[in-house]
């Protein structure tokens, strides 16, 4: 499969990386930080982190935003809402919403690489309602009802 995607790179972010994959088979491409000065992150603090790009994708297509193993490992930089779902009508400005997690503040400074979008293709699925639903060995059990403690 392949898809094409457009991508447009907002104004005044003419400086900015472009998203790019790392490695010839990486799957995310990272994103790029287009914030107009440093943002400093304090402990327990998240905020919208821009990128200055807007996609266009195939209606078969989702972009998934999630974070960076180095951040995170390194610094406890994570994204709320993760994965963030980017749907195919969705044009507007690329944001990752980043918590800090970690013990000190951490500074985002303008092309730092901050997330990674990976994209994932979307399955065209119907809802029927019925009267009853199939048996299973499971049921009804929910949270960890299948773990062994």
């Amino acid at each position: 499969m392949s898809f094409q995607v457009k991508l447009k790179r907002l104004p005044g972010c003419e400086d900015v990386h472009l998203p790019q994959k790392m490695s010839a088979l990486a799957s995310g491409f990272d994103l790029y930080a287009a914030v107009p000065e440093p943002v400093t992150l304090n402990p327990g603090e998240r905020k919208l982190v821009p990128t200055g790009v807007a996609i266009a994708m195939p209606g078969e297509l989702e972009a998934q935003i999630r974070p960076r193993s180095g951040l995170a490992l390194k610094h406890g930089i994570t994204c709320l809402n993760t994965p963030g779902t980017i749907d195919a009508d969705y044009r507007g400005e690329i944001k990752v919403l980043l918590i800090n997690l970690g013990q000190s503040p951490f500074t985002i400074e303008r092309n730092e690489r901050i997330a990674q979008m990976v994209f994932q293709a979307v399955p065209s699925v119907g809802i029927a309602e019925v009267a009853d639903l199939d048996e299973t060995v499971r049921g009804a059990g929910g949270f960890g009802h299948t773990g062994v403690q």
